[in-house]
């Protein structure tokens, strides 16, 4: 099987991310790609078009020095000076004439063909900026109750073993935390990687799992004051929740809202739209808490230096490691793919859901931001951040030291968690 090799990507994968993003959109109306006016999601015509004026202004006119394309489009798509809440009420091009412009930046950045190592940077920064929109635009379709989408890539059956629970033990010690390689793209919030020390802990080997949290919820944790922090009471209270916000009881089971589908709960599933504060108390119901973000990336990797890329060794992820890339368009059972398993037997650290961590989100000692300054530094302090990818993680763009970061009431997100021994 092929190694995994650091790189930077090219014109080819962006225009197979792009392929990707007109897939997620296709079916849907210009009307429904404004959509009603939430402070959770984006209106997708202003979404894709943004995708597309990212790629404009880092590859053609930053790295190319060309001319815009479009006159209005930093007015329209520069999401540092659009304010969120703003957006519905732009003058948008329609969803055809939004389809034209990306066509539009895509075959120019073809054509121009930049290279070097200052391309290879800006090609893999306007790659994974659509990846990360890609995902999006599916939790948007979820949150507005649209159809699945219909992709191209295909449907693997995943592989068992036994069903596996407990804990695994991980022995702690020295750890560099943080992205090592000097020789790749790398996220500026991952850098500078930096020695930690970790005492030895236990960590579940799979995500908390739907039948888990069901047990949380029917023991009345939605109504126990005891077990939520003051900001996640106050939270449950004005969001008035009692079960996971795509949850549903009838007629003696529960069910869950799939896009635009309600299925029965699948119990060995992990769960899912859960937020930082329901985490955290179902923590406390069960005597447990959630890793630090040292502890999950210890228990994803092999503990020492060189440190693993992925659980698995440094070999690229394939539909047999992790559950990503939208192959099977939902999570799997917690107990699937064993050969993804960490050196400690931690199972699913990567893909089929985020796993929120008890860090906030904070700058490595030694943060310098990156050219896209807005990506990371506005965003620390109040964030909390979430490890691993999702099944709608494009699997170039995940490894062990990836951070992701949400504010702590989003459920939106294709979110889960593990957790710790205390």
């Amino acid at each position: 099987m092929t190694s995994y090799a650091a790189k930077n990507y090219d014109v080819e994968a962006l225009q197979d991310a792009r392929r990707r993003t007109l897939e997620l959109v296709a079916d849907l109306s210009d009307e429904q790609m404004i959509g009603p006016r939430l402070d959770i999601v984006n209106p997708l015509r202003w979404e894709i078009g943004h995708v597309a004026w990212f790629q404009e202004y880092w590859v053609l006119r930053h790295l190319c020095g060309r001319e815009p394309l479009l006159a209005t489009g930093d007015a329209l798509y520069d999401s540092a000076k659009v304010a969120h809440d703003t957006r519905w009420d732009l003058p948008l091009p329609t969803k055809a004439q939004t389809i034209d412009y990306m066509t539009r930046v895509i075959d120019e950045i073809g054509s121009t063909q930049p290279h070097g190592k200052d391309a290879s940077y800006f090609l893999t920064l306007a790659l994974f900026h659509e990846d990360m929109h890609g995902e999006a635009i599916t939790y948007t379709r979820q949150t507005l109750g649209r159809p699945a989408p219909k992709l191209s890539a295909s449907d693997t059956k995943p592989t068992f073993d036994q069903h596996i629970h407990g804990d695994a033990f991980v022995p702690g010690g020295s750890f560099t935390l943080g992205n090592t390689s000097d020789n790749e793209f790398v996220f500026d919030n991952e850098q500078r990687s930096f020695e930690v020390f970790v005492q030895p802990f236990k960590i579940s080997r799979t995500a908390t799992t739907n039948g888990e949290f069901a047990k949380f919820v029917e023991d009345g944790g939605y109504k126990r004051r005891e077990l939520w922090s003051d900001e996640g009471w106050k939270w449950r209270e004005t969001a008035n929740a009692h079960h996971p916000v795509y949850w549903h009881f009838e007629d003696g089971t529960w069910l869950r809202r799939n896009f635009d589908q309600l299925v029965q709960l699948e119990e060995n599933h992990p769960v899912l739209h859960v937020n930082w504060h329901e985490a955290d108390a179902y923590c406390r119901w069960a005597g447990r808490r959630l890793p630090t973000e040292a502890e999950w990336e210890m228990a994803a990797s092999n503990g020492s230096d060189p440190k693993r890329r992925f659980p698995w060794g440094d070999e690229a992820p394939t539909a047999a490691h992790a559950n990503l890339d939208s192959g099977r368009l939902s999570t799997i059972d917690v107990s699937a793919l064993p050969a993804g398993d960490s050196a400690f037997g931690c199972r699913q650290m990567i893909g089929n859901v985020w796993e929120w961590t008890a860090n906030d989100f904070t700058p490595y000692p030694g943060f310098v931001a990156g050219p896209y300054k807005e990506y990371s530094e506005p965003w620390f302090g109040n964030h909390k951040v979430l490890r691993g990818g999702c099944w709608a993680t494009r699997s170039r763009l995940i490894t062990n030291t990836y951070r992701n970061f949400y504010l702590p009431h989003r459920r939106d997100v294709w979110a889960g968690f593990r957790t710790c021994a205390r």
